[in-house]
């Protein structure tokens, strides 16, 4: 029988394409990826709730295509030549609804990224009709791109994303526990990602391994 031990060991997020778990709440984002060449207009909005996937197929995106990532937050008008020059992601673009200098600098960066011949990928939660953009001319461009949605899991694709978030911790729970959890956590990615975390952190702490009973008084703390 396999006994975890009391050790920090590193965590290993895997976020190569072989990694992503397909599933019907996100089988068309994953095909949209993967044929980039053909987004319309050279652009695609890739929204979801957090934890849902979003880095991890930008990730995919920027592996496959060259393309440069970056935090909305920190676009400047500086470096948008720079990001400008390849293929470019940028990340939580909802973030900078209240910066000016973000928003002044995104709107260079769509339109000389476009007009170089290169691809943009722009990430967010919530439907981009809805982000809180003050710049006319950026949520005007925002609006006028496809979007593809990561939907919360069914059953199924919660199992499988608990299975991957503890083989990252390296963790290998007793085989009641996964089940057991289903059926009391918060059905989302961000919930499952929270308690696996927790998990790992009570696991150590009592140097025990992940068990039923260990899941369920974790999971009276986060409640």
């Amino acid at each position: 029988m396999a006994v975890q031990l009391g050790l920090a060991l590193p965590t290993r997020t895997a976020q190569g394409r072989d990694d992503f778990l397909v599933a019907p709440s996100n089988a068309m984002a994953v095909a949209l990826i993967e044929n980039w060449h053909d987004w319309a207009g050279r652009k695609l909005v890739l929204t979801g709730p957090a934890g849902s996937g979003k880095t991890h197929l930008t990730h995919v995106w920027a592996a496959n295509s060259g393309a440069q990532i970056i935090a909305a937050a920190d676009l400047t008008e500086d470096v948008v030549p720079a990001l400008a020059a390849s293929h470019v992601a940028i990340e939580d673009v909802p973030e900078i609804a209240g910066n000016a200098e973000a928003q002044n600098a995104l709107f260079h960066l769509h339109n000389l990224t476009l007009a170089e011949g290169h691809s943009l990928l722009l990430t967010g939660t919530g439907p981009v009709a809805h982000w809180p953009l003050s710049l006319p001319d950026l949520a005007s461009r925002m609006q006028g791109t496809t979007e593809a949605t990561l939907d919360a899991p069914d059953d199924a694709l919660l199992f499988a994303v608990l299975v991957k978030l503890l083989a990252d911790r390296q963790l290998m729970p007793k085989p009641d526990v996964i089940p057991y959890v289903l059926l009391r956590m918060e059905r989302s990615f961000a919930a499952a990602r929270d308690l696996v975390a927790a998990l790992d952190e009570a696991s150590l702490a009592q140097k025990r391994p992940v068990t039923r009973q260990l899941a369920g008084r974790v999971l009276d703390n986060l409640g």
